[in-house]
């Protein structure tokens, strides 16, 4: 009698909590969403999330506002979003740190990877070589003919050791035959655009869309961009592929959820966030800004962060980094 009961009173309990969890996936979102950029306010990724953001909000009956929090390499703002109630209203922003740089290193006690649940790729940056108004280099050819006539002495900047940059400048270095004086610089490329108009280094490695100030004023000028398609918006910044080398690198902007968020609501996100994506003035805008808009839904991002992740974590061990 006792276990029939018990039956009973599990059976309508699990109704109970099944009938919630339908209403409240069909009331997705009962209230404003909030987006964790895990970079301080003015940079790029922080740029995009909240263009994307004001106009996805759009089509939404509340609002998303964004919050950084910055710190440990992104894993201080995506450890807060993976530790908030799974129910959808808590996204995060993934960066190139976020699904490289950190897991490699085991850098921070309780991020991973298995807690989120992606739910887009936004878009893709590749990485270019800028240089310095300062340097008298004035092209690609240039850059590589200095360097190979003065080994060790053109001063490229780059992100911190195991970045992408810094694994381009390894790459480069071999590709090419050649050897840069590599000097990191954390934090934001911001630091390098300083160096760079200061004369403090003759070229920097990141995306175009992160130099954009001192490329308009003319302070520094791009010379390549490590990928095989051009640049709609940087139409004079040549493709690597075109200079005879194949090499492919850059950043990303990937949106996530809690690991246990439902379904119904990953699937609204998507579904709004790909409607604002598709939008022309997001697509305008990042054409002005120079960034590749560059959409996988949520179950295509989980293979190709796997197949990134097996790709990168090999050219590390070959570099022993």
């Amino acid at each position: 009698m006792f276990y029939k009961s018990l039956k009973a009173t599990f059976g309508i309990a699990l109704g109970a909590a099944v009938l919630g969890t339908t209403v409240a996936a069909a009331e997705f979102p009962a209230r404003d969403i909030r987006l964790i950029v895990p970079w301080p306010a003015g940079g790029g990724a922080d740029a995009i999330s909240r263009k994307i953001s004001n106009i996805a909000e759009q089509d939404l009956p509340k609002s998303i506002y964004v919050e950084n929090i910055a710190g440990a390499v992104t894993a201080t703002g995506l450890i807060q979003m993976t530790n908030a109630r799974p129910d959808g209203h808590t996204v995060g922003v993934l960066t190139y740190d976020s699904i490289i740089t950190l897991p490699r290193g085991e850098m921070v006690p309780g991020y991973s990877l298995d807690k989120m649940k992606p739910i887009a790729r936004i878009t893709s940056e590749a990485d270019a070589i800028v240089v310095s108004k300062h340097s008298g280099i004035e092209s690609y050819e240039d850059l590589i003919s200095r360097a190979k006539e003065n080994p060790g002495q053109v001063r490229v900047g780059v992100a911190p050791k195991g970045s992408g940059p810094y694994l381009s400048a390894m790459q480069l270095e071999k590709l090419l035959d050649v050897d840069f004086n590599v000097i990191t610089y954390a934090g934001s490329s911001s630091a390098e655009a300083e160096a760079l108009l200061s004369g403090e280094l003759d070229a920097a490695i990141s995306s175009l869309g992160d130099f954009s100030g001192i490329l308009a004023s003319g302070d520094a000028k791009g010379v390549v961009e490590l990928t095989s398609v051009q640049n709609a918006t940087y139409t004079d910044v040549p493709t690597l592929k075109s200079k005879g080398h194949d090499l492919q690198t850059g950043s990303f902007i990937v949106l996530a959820a809690p690991a246990n968020t439902p379904d119904e609501a990953v699937e609204t996100l998507e579904a709004t966030f790909k409607a604002a994506y598709e939008s022309p003035e997001f697509k305008d805008w990042l054409a002005q800004i120079g960034v590749t808009a560059d959409w996988l839904g949520s179950d295509e991002v989980v293979a190709w962060i796997d197949e990134l992740q097996t790709k990168t974590f090999t050219l590390m061990d070959e570099l022993n980094l």
